[in-house]
């Protein structure tokens, strides 16, 4: 048996050798939450809700332009029309019905934004008005030149450079130099094989079809 001494060590001996490690009282404070940066810059690498308000804003009127056109008389081309889309691109260009029928070829390719930017662009050199040349300018880029979008064109560094430095202050030139790039783009690479298209040849043989009924 334990003498009294033993006894008495035994009982006065630390308690806290059998007790589990105790917490710190200075609970670690929640992580603060996550927030979704609102970016207010030219150039929009991020989304948010007042870019996507303002986009909406702009583009009812701003795509009208570049929806499919019309079946009407006005917008359907003569033989004569059809014939001379083979002669230039720049009258291909010119016709409403050629740029419809060029942009329905460029969308089965993958490469509608051509069009698409190039019209916006040409757009963007009508308007007078600074804080609308400015929001569109901004919605331009962000569609057509940010690398982050879905749509952007083929532009080399020296173009998008300039771009760049041109957003610090927008004007209704400031894509000049990028819209000729993809003009080119569209003259030499897409359009030799919309001539050679079935959809050409289809509205070459429609025009053919017609004259023979009014004959």
């Amino acid at each position: 048996m334990p003498t009294a001494h033993e006894a008495e060590t035994q009982h006065t001996g630390p308690e806290e050798a059998d007790q589990p490690p105790s917490m710190s009282s200075h609970a670690a404070p929640p992580a603060a939450p996550s927030r979704n940066p609102c970016c207010l810059c030219w150039c929009c690498c991020c989304s948010c809700s007042w870019s996507e308000g303002r986009r909406q804003a702009w583009r009812p009127s701003g795509e009208s332009k570049l929806q499919p056109l019309p079946s009407c008389e006005a917008c359907t081309p003569s033989p004569e029309e059809v014939r001379t889309w083979a002669q230039s691109f720049d009258k291909l260009m010119h016709s409403p019905a050629g740029r419809s029928a060029f942009r329905a070829f460029l969308r089965t390719e993958y490469s509608e934004e051509n069009m698409l930017f190039w019209l916006a662009c040409e757009e963007l050199k009508a308007e007078a008005n600074q804080h609308v040349v400015d929001e569109k300018a901004r919605l331009i880029y962000e569609d057509y030149v940010s690398i982050l979008s879905p749509k952007e064109v083929s532009l080399d560094s020296r173009v998008r450079e300039g771009i760049n430095k041109k957003m610090q202050e927008p004007s209704a030139h400031t894509f000049d130099d990028a819209q000729l790039q993809i003009y080119t783009l569209m003259h030499r690479d897409s359009y030799p094989r919309f001539l050679g298209s079935p959809a050409y040849r289809s509205l070459l043989l429609q025009g053919g079809s017609q004259s023979s009924h009014e004959a």
